[in-house]
């Protein structure tokens, strides 16, 4: 952990809501003017989108050790708290950010495949991870013990498997046979590897529907955030000095579910997200001048 250069993970699995704790960030670093190094978790995948098919099918799944660079993000964590930099690549989701990043770099990678690493650029207030993996513990690899501010972004179970199920059939075209048999052969690693780092972040965003959502698997359509709340846990609010009752009066119909808890409108989490982080972010970089 490092005040002079801080790290903030985001750890949660595809389709938690990390995309919109990710944006809220992005308003926060714009607001206060804060340059920020940005690492996505998928960069740090041991395989090509290629290589992982035939890892698939031999009974790999994305959430383990042997899918993952795990010492990669420690060591890129622990270098940049030390010193502000530390190496990252990209990992090529589409045709366009491929064209992207073989233009800067020069190279011809593929969707699916990995950029060259590269050093981080000098001069940031902070590192933003965004991934799987940011609180992750395995063996004599620690990432967590190198995070300064850590978040989790975890819906029920249920309501993660409708999304998952949703998305990959409609998005991606996988029957519902298949998007089932990646849930089950991904559950020990779930169990193991993803699920054990929400009790190592400070902050925990998850989402509860008030629906009924007990057989994900015949559910034809996801819950919108007006039909769920977010229960927001805090692991030491004295850590950040959590305010209580300004969260409640500025946030219309929440409430306190326990001394650590409190509870928003599904609808109302990203602004949550802003005024509970906005804080936090900028205490950080005050920090970093003492």
């Amino acid at each position: 952990m490092s005040k002079k250069h801080p790290v903030v993970a985001v750890t949660g699995s595809s389709g938690a809501g990390t995309t919109t704790v990710k944006r809220a960030f992005e308003h926060i670093f714009y607001r206060d003017g804060i340059k920020a190094a940005v690492v996505e978790g998928d960069s740090f995948h041991r395989f090509t989108r290629a290589e992982m098919r035939k890892k698939v099918a031999e009974g790999l799944s994305h959430f383990g050790p042997q899918a993952n660079h795990f010492n990669k993000i420690a060591k890129l964590f622990k270098a940049y708290g030390e010193t502000g930099q530390g190496q990252k690549r990209y990992y090529l989701h589409s045709p366009e950010e491929a064209a992207e990043h073989n233009a800067r770099l020069g190279c011809d990678q593929k969707p699916g495949e990995f950029t060259p690493w590269e050093e981080i650029e000098g001069g940031t207030d902070l590192l933003f991870y965004e991934g799987l993996h940011g609180m992750v513990v395995h063996g004599d690899t620690d990432v967590a013990k190198h995070v300064d501010l850590g978040v989790g972004v975890v819906p029920i179970v249920n309501l993660e498997w409708i999304q998952k199920i949703f998305r990959d059939n409609a998005e991606r075209g996988y029957s519902e046979e298949a998007i089932v048999d990646t849930i089950m052969r991904r559950m020990p690693d779930y169990i193991n590897h993803v699920t054990p780092q929400f009790s190592r972040t400070d902050i925990n965003f998850q989402r509860v529907p008030t629906v009924d959502t007990s057989n994900p698997f015949i559910a034809r359509d996801i819950p919108t955030p007006d039909e769920s709340f977010v229960v927001i846990r805090f692991s030491d609010p004295r850590k950040f000095d959590i305010n209580f009752p300004y969260l409640l009066s500025m946030i219309h119909n929440s409430f306190m579910s326990r001394r650590n808890s409190i509870v928003v409108p599904g609808g109302k989490m990203g602004f949550a997200m802003e005024i509970i982080l906005q804080p936090i972010i900028e205490r950080m970089m005050d920090a970093r001048n003492v």
